[in-house]
C-alpha cells in the first residue's frame, strides 16, 4: 500500500513538474532533466495534530519552506495548513480527495524565482484531530541545482538570482541550521526553568525572612 502510494504520488509530481516547465516556455522535460528527477529523492511524512484547548497558544508545525522541489499534501479534511502570502498568514481550506501542492526551494532556484518556494506552517484546532501525509520530492542528491540559463537570458539579467549548489550540500546545510535552532531553543527553555527555580527559592527565602 505504502509503495503503491509513493509510486502514484511520484507520477503526479512528475506531471506537475512537466506542466511547470511548459508554463515557462521550456521543454516539458527540462526541469525533470535539470534536477535528475529520474534518480530524485522522495520521502513520506505523516503528522498528527491532536485537539488543543488553546490553539492560539500552540503551534502544530513551525513555519518553514521544504528543501526539495515539490510537495504533495493531503489530510483528513480538517484544515490546518497556512501559507505566508504578502507578509500575512493565509489559511488553506482542505479539499476532499485532493492534493495541496506546495512548491519548495529547489523549484525557486531552477526557475530563477519565477516560482517561489512556499513558506508554510501547520496549525492546531480545539475541535478535531487533524492527520496529514506529505509526499516530499527532491532532486538527486548529487545534482547541482542551478537556474535555467534560458530564463536568465530571457529576463535580460546579467546574473542569476541564486547561486548554484549541490542538493546534498543544501540539504545538509538546512538540516544543521534546524538542529542548531532546536538546540538553541532547548537551551533557552532550560535557562528559563533554571531561572524559575531560583526565583521560587528566592521568594521562599524572602517570605521566611518577613
Amino acid at each position: 500500500m505504502r509503495v503503491d502510494y509513493a509510486q502514484k504520488t511520484r507520477q503526479v509530481a512528475t506531471k506537475l513538474v512537466m506542466a511547470i516547465s511548459e508554463s515557462l516556455g521550456l521543454e516539458a522535460n527540462y526541469i525533470h532533466k535539470a534536477l535528475d528527477l529520474e534518480n530524485g529523492v522522495q520521502s513520506l511524512q505523516s503528522n498528527c495534530y491532536p485537539p488543543c484547548p488553546q490553539p492560539d497558544l500552540a503551534m502544530g508545525l513551525p513555519y518553514h519552506a521544504d528543501r526539495g522541489h515539490i510537495t504533495l499534501l493531503t489530510d483528513n479534511d480538517f484544515s490546518g495548513l497556512q501559507v505566508l502570502h504578502n507578509h500575512k498568514w493565509v489559511s488553506v481550506t482542505s479539499i476532499s480527495n485532493a492534493f495541496l501542492v506546495i512548491l519548495a526551494d529547489q523549484m525557486q532556484i531552477v526557475t530563477n524565482g519565477k516560482y517561489k518556494g512556499a513558506m508554510h506552517r501547520g496549525r492546531v484546532n480545539k475541535e478535531s484531530k487533524r492527520l496529514s501525509i506529505a509526499s516530499l520530492h527532491g532532486p538527486a542528491f548529487d545534482t547541482v541545482v542551478a537556474r535555467s540559463p534560458e530564463l536568465v537570458e530571457r529576463d535580460g539579467q546579467a546574473r542569476p538570482l541564486y547561486s548554484s549548489i549541490k542538493f546534498r550540500d543544501y540539504f545538509e546545510l538546512q538540516h544543521r541550521s534546524r538542529m542548531d535552532l532546536t538546540q538553541e531553543l532547548l537551551e533557552m527553555i532550560d535557562n528559563i526553568h533554571t531561572f524559575a527555580k531560583k526565583l521560587v527559592k528566592a521568594l521562599y527565602v524572602f517570605e521566611r525572612a518577613i
